[in-house]
């Protein structure tokens, strides 16, 4: 039986916690050792002054942890879901090393011909950018050693939003031939530069909103043409190299059927920091060893690793 002291105690320590619970999250002390969540803006001097109390610290510590967790998990998944690890291929770091290891020579045709060796460096920045975004126009369906060959000849007589405009349509054919399907690129290659000239001062758009909505550009191309004309990695550009290899090594959780189905499959898992890295990468691996029919598995280093050329 509580003696009257030990009743007041109680009764007070009712009364505080209830008082805790009416100011909210972050407005007592958390238990030792425990890792306190942010505090808004001038919540931090106000932490300092409150008082000690372990009852209203235990309960405003449980508080500040399902708020956590409801915030992490998004849209009320709660803290289930939180717990459950993400989805990862098997063996990925090991497999991404290894082809890492086989790219080490840097001597595959995107190394050389790639969209970012295809621009007149010396040109305004602004020139540079509509280069990039016309080689990677040009290089839908197309090899790189045509791709870069098409833009020489473009380059040779001057390479702008106006020149391109005031050139003819059979004479802008001929300089793109042979790049695949090159009479409708001469009529995307048109349009879009008419679009920049109006509506960008002559520059290309810095999003790929904007980009994907250009005539004749997808989003492998809009990601690559923020990730090289503007310096911004806003996803992982997925070519049909891309595509093929992640699908083979099983680094989407089912089959994917198209390249953006694989582009949004292998942004689920892979860290962002390896986004920009892994176009280039793998377009090289593809180009050299993971080839579209009879790829040389027997030269690569993920033979034992590789699902498909296991046979499952």
């Amino acid at each position: 039986m509580c003696s009257p002291q030990e009743s007041g105690m109680n009764a007070a320590s009712v009364r505080m916690v209830t008082r805790s619970r009416s100011r909210g999250p972050g407005a007592g002390p958390h238990r030792v050792g425990e890792k306190a969540a942010p505090l808004r803006r001038g919540e931090a001097a106000a932490e300092g002054r409150k008082s000690y109390n372990p009852v209203k610290r235990q309960q405003k510590a449980q508080r500040l942890k399902v708020a956590y967790e409801a915030s992490e998990g998004e849209k009320g998944d709660g803290a289930e879901h939180l717990q459950a690890p993400a989805w990862e291929p098997q063996d990925w770091r090991q497999q991404l090393e290894n082809i890492r290891t086989m790219r080490s020579g840097k001597d595959a045709p995107v190394d050389q011909l790639g969209a970012e060796h295809c621009y007149d460096s010396s040109a305004p920045p602004k020139v540079r950018r509509y280069q990039v975004l016309l080689s990677l126009m040009l290089s839908s369906q197309t090899k790189d050693q045509v791709t870069a060959g098409a833009m020489q000849r473009l380059r040779a007589q001057g390479l702008t939003v106006d020149s391109i405009l005031q050139m003819d349509d059979s004479t802008l054919g001929m300089l793109i031939y042979p790049v695949g399907f090159w009479r409708n690129k001469v009529k995307y290659i048109k349009q879009t530069s008419a679009i920049l000239q109006q509506r960008y001062d002559g520059d290309i758009p810095a999003s790929v909103a904007e980009l994907v909505a250009l005539p004749g550009v997808g989003p492998k191309m809009a990601h690559l043409a923020m990730a090289v004309a503007w310096g911004t990695v806003s996803g992982i550009a997925v070519d049909t190299h891309v595509h093929r290899i992640a699908n083979r090594l099983r680094w989407t959780k089912k089959v994917a059927k198209s390249p953006e189905e694989t582009r949004r499959a292998l942004e689920q898992w892979l860290p962002r920091e390896l986004w920009r890295e892994i176009n280039g990468l793998l377009v090289g691996f593809g180009q050299q060893t993971c080839l579209p029919v009879h790829p040389r598995c027997q030269a690569c280093l993920n033979q034992a690793l590789c699902p498909a050329a296991r046979g499952l």
